[in-house]
């Protein structure tokens, strides 16, 4: 917990800190369209890709099944876009790292299985409480 107050403190002055330097290295008008740029970026790709998505979501529910799959990869195009919106230039490449097909699978396929790992801990955390000693 306290990585991660400290990851939330630390963030904003790193994103601060990095848009000075670009700012002193490419000027200040170069920096903002930059900013602008990637801002409105990230509201095409969700809307494009969210729609894609959706409409993924829909087949699958279409043949019966159950469409996880494309619903992780929505979220994924949520939150990469939505650091796409933010200013500064590491959410830009966090959210790009979203977006990409081939990360987003890979980061979509870590999640999967720290989850089925928590899971399984938990539900071995659960037996033993349940076995008579």
């Amino acid at each position: 917990m306290r990585v991660f107050l400290l990851l939330f403190l630390l963030f904003p002055v790193l994103e601060l800190f990095l848009l000075v330097r670009v700012g002193m290295s490419i000027g200040f008008l170069w920096t903002f369209l930059l900013v602008v740029a990637t801002s409105m970026l990230g509201l095409f790709v969700m809307r494009v890709a969210g729609f894609a998505t959706a409409l993924r979501a829909r087949e699958s529910l279409a043949r019966g099944e159950l469409p996880a799959q494309e619903m992780l990869e929505g979220l994924m195009v949520a939150v990469g876009g939505g650091l796409l919106l933010l200013p500064g230039f590491i959410s830009d490449i966090l959210g790009v790292i979203c977006l990409l097909p081939i990360t987003r699978r890979l980061l979509i396929n870590k999640v999967r299985q720290r989850a089925q790992d928590q899971a399984m801990r938990q539900r071995a955390f659960a037996d033993d409480l349940q076995t008579p000693a």
